[in-house]
């Protein structure tokens, strides 16, 4: 999470990195988690229930689950602080608001990292004088706009998920705030920002090959994770905007209010509300609300098409035909030739011929309209690894404009047209739709 606003900076902490926790070698390990609470019948027969005289003691508290989201919405806030501590104990950190205020400078504007539809996330420092052992370090502090109910659900999927696993590749949830109507996260906090900014924003500095590559292996590690639980985890919300990154530009995902539980036993999908982000989604999530693990690489191909490209899943600033990046790249992603008419000009050519090409064709696969079709993410690791070492650059190899040229050949991608001084012809490239 990147800062807006240089100003009244504070001595600079290394950024905590999210170990392993709750995990055996390398796979999550869920607890049998059950219901927190007893049913309003059970409720009713503990409390001076069938006449006998005294009232039996209340249910202990027990362990919240993914099936606990919505079973919490309405209760009280002493009571889901109490789910809370009893299911994580001391691996999460019980914050209150007035904590968090001070940590943040009563959430200064000149501490504001970010805003959308979540709410607003600003920059804070906490110590031990807040909590016994806790270190001192920045810290991302997500306030949630709560208004509805979803709100407060996405508010405890998240602290559910990210306080039951612990992963080099996921960010790392330091502690929550549930107080009255007040709903806080607390995380780690990521100074480079999400890859989002680097690629889109005009200020910023190209990211080079090497480091896009790296973010990729990065992120489908931490896909790889979620999906490799022993529960397995959907993440449903893979993009650009969600994925995080440290200083060495590690990536880290974030934001896992629309997480859901795969499916169990013998079912082949999850059911659910049509949840996500326009372009990302997986187009037989969409037209059926059937939701399977494959829905999230499907996500990920549109990413690996933004890291070749340089363009966002929908721009509807661009050509009609050039909107839709996933329908526009499609027919340039299986040769060489064609493949260069849509790389990112801001790599200037320093990028591995054979690379982006592997990438392209990984990229399609991804994408491809029948889920069955996408690779599995062990696979998709394991191609993206083994792209790391090549350094036949298009700038050395005739497949990129000189420099001398290359301004005025470049210069197609932000007026939607190709000059065909870079063998890029002016007409979209002929080929059949795509198709199961």
């Amino acid at each position: 999470m990147k800062e807006t606003n240089s100003k009244n900076q504070q001595p600079k902490w290394k950024p905590m990195t999210a170990g392993y926790c709750c995990s055996s070698d390398d796979r999550a390990v869920f607890g049998n988690f059950s219901r927190c609470r007893p049913s309003k019948s059970d409720f009713t027969k503990n409390i001076g229930g069938g006449g006998g005289g005294g009232t039996a003691p209340l249910p202990s508290f027990r362990k919240l689950s993914f099936s606990d989201v919505s079973l919490s919405v309405g209760s009280s806030s002493a009571r889901i602080n109490e789910d809370l501590a009893q299911t994580f104990g001391g691996d999460l950190y019980d914050f209150q608001v007035s904590e968090m205020r001070a940590a943040t400078q009563n959430f200064s504007s000149n501490f504001l990292l970010g805003e959308g539809g979540f709410g607003r996330v600003h920059k804070g420092y906490v110590d031990q004088s807040l909590r016994p052992g806790l270190k001192a370090q920045p810290v991302a502090v997500k306030l949630l706009d709560i208004e509805g109910l979803q709100g407060h659900r996405e508010w405890l999927a998240e602290v559910i998920v990210l306080g039951q696993l612990r992963h080099p590749n996921l960010v790392k949830l330091i502690g929550y705030c549930c107080e009255d109507e007040e709903r806080l996260l607390v995380y780690e906090f990521m100074p480079r920002g999400s890859l989002e900014n680097h690629l889109f924003k005009r200020l910023s500095i190209s990211l080079p090959w090497a480091t896009r590559l790296k973010i990729a292996i990065g992120a489908a590690k931490g896909l790889a994770f979620l999906h490799d639980a022993t529960k397995p985890v959907i993440y449903r919300d893979f993009k650009t905007s969600n994925i995080l990154l440290d200083s060495d530009f590690n990536a880290k995902l974030s934001d896992f209010g629309l997480a859901k539980m795969g499916p169990e036993g013998s079912n082949t999908h999850v059911t659910t509300r049509v949840m996500g982000t326009y372009g990302y989604a997986a187009p037989e999530y969409v037209s059926t609300g059937h939701l399977t693990t494959k829905s999230d690489i499907y996500s990920f191909g549109v990413v690996l098409l933004e890291l070749l490209t340089g363009r966002r899943a929908v721009e509807k600033s661009r050509p009609k035909n050039e909107q839709n990046l996933v329908d526009w790249t499609y027919p340039y992603l299986t040769r060489t030739r064609r493949l260069r008419c849509i790389m990112d000009p801001r790599l200037g050519g320093q990028y591995s011929v054979k690379g982006a090409k592997e990438m392209g064709l990984l990229a399609q696969k991804c994408v491809s309209l029948n889920p069955k079709d996408r690779p599995k993410i062990p696979a998709i690791i394991e191609t993206l690894e083994s792209l790391q070492n090549l350094r036949d650059m298009a700038i050395t190899h005739g497949q990129w404009p000189d420099s001398a040229n290359s301004g005025r050949n470049l210069g197609y991608y932000g007026k939607g047209r190709r000059q065909s001084g870079f063998g890029c012809k002016s007409a979209a490239v002929a080929a059949s739709p795509r198709s199961k």
